[in-house]
């Protein structure tokens, strides 16, 4: 039996995520555009999945746009901000950790003319507020920064970091890559004082091909696709309406349960911990205040793509770091201050509300320390 561990990656799609997508694709399956009986059915999941969402945010559905993913999602509001204020404000704050997803979307509009200021975690791996209101002007136009990273599970203190930086420009559009927080941690846009929130339905139970992005109201932005007018203008093109309800059923039943399954996906993380650090040879990366849905560990003198495989070979699927990097280091472990060495023999080890079973995991990582060693 397969242990998936991966789940920052992708998770496993939740059955009322399938079912609602089995159903738009086989009974609703109109366009929403379209005036008849059939288009108006499919507009109607698209309008009660949007407010599902929405609540889950404490935002209106207004305010919220279908995408197809948390990448096009960040790429649609930095591109279109820059395209709307780039000429009278040029000013981008973010971090040297974020997700490629937003690092090579300011790294573009840096090449297009943006100041950009990169914050780098202090030498005890946390970001501090005054940091980021330090880098703020007159000039500044956005301020990005992810709410739990992806890599780690360090969480960042985006309300204080935000709030710091309104104090000294209340004008400053406030953003956070929210894809490995939400439905795990608290995320009231309001609370966190974010203007725009990014978010994918396939790392909460759905399907691929959704995402969404909070933009609040008043803050203009310049569409990324031009078109037929879909999504109030924002992002043209037919909705991916099967994905789109998934996502909504996913919220709308597991939602509800968010605290209990933090608990207990917080003792598992706890039980986790102990038992690696009963091994000499294991070094854990992830602090020890980070989301306990993600633990990020080392095993000395195995590169992370050979443990890895060896424990795929045990039908045990972990990662050794972003699933966008495609097995290159990203930077980011290196960035929070561990070792060369130790991040490239770095384990993501990431739960879900499946997770069950973690001391096959012990085991394997035990056997493959031993047998590997020997093969050197």
């Amino acid at each position: 039996m397969a242990i998936y561990l991966d789940n920052a990656a992708t998770t496993k799609p939740c059955e009322a995520a399938v079912s609602a997508a089995i159903k738009m694709m086989t009974e609703t399956y109109g366009n929403p555009s379209s005036l008849h009986k059939q288009g108006l059915a499919a507009e109607l999941e698209l309008v009660a999945a949007r407010k599902i969402i929405a609540d889950s945010l404490a935002v209106t559905p207004n305010e919220l746009y279908f995408t197809s993913g948390a990448s096009e999602s960040t790429a649609a509001l930095l591109r279109g901000l820059w395209q709307n204020f780039g000429k009278r404000k040029n000013g981008i704050i973010t971090t040297t950790v974020e997700h490629p997803s937003v690092k090579e979307t300011v790294n573009v509009l840096e090449k297009l003319g943006a100041k950009v200021t990169r914050v780098a975690p202090d030498k005890d791996g946390k970001f501090y507020p005054e940091d980021f209101a330090e880098a703020t002007d007159d000039n500044t136009l956005l301020c990005t920064v992810m709410h739990v990273n992806n890599e780690t599970g360090a969480i960042f203190p985006i309300k204080e970091i935000f709030g710091a930086v309104k104090r000294v420009n209340p004008g400053v559009i406030t953003h956070t890559d929210a894809v490995q927080s939400y439905m795990k941690l608290p995320l009231k846009a309001a609370d966190i004082n974010a203007d725009s929130i990014t978010i994918s339905a396939h790392k909460v139970h759905g399907i691929k091909g959704a995402g969404a992005l909070y933009i609040k109201k008043g803050i203009r932005v310049a569409p990324l696709i031009s078109g037929g007018g879909q999504e109030r203008g924002f992002r043209s093109g037919t909705e991916a309406v099967p994905a789109i309800a998934a996502f909504g059923a996913a919220v709308k039943t597991l939602y509800p349960d968010t605290d209990k399954a933090y608990k207990r996906t917080e003792e598992l993380n706890k039980n986790l911990r102990k038992r690696l650090s009963e091994f000499p040879f294991i070094t854990i990366n992830s602090p020890v205040d980070a989301i306990p849905y993600i633990l990020n560990f080392s095993v000395r003198g195995i590169r992370s793509e050979i443990m890895l495989h060896f424990l795929e070979s045990k039908g045990i699927y972990v990662s050794s770091g972003s699933a966008c990097s495609k097995g290159k280091g990203s930077g980011v472990l290196t960035a929070f201050g561990v070792k060369d060495r130790d991040a490239d023999e770095a384990i993501r080890v990431s739960f879900s509300r499946e997770t069950v079973e973690l001391e096959k995991l012990v085991a394997a990582i035990c056997d493959g320390y031993e047998s590997l060693q020997k093969n050197r």
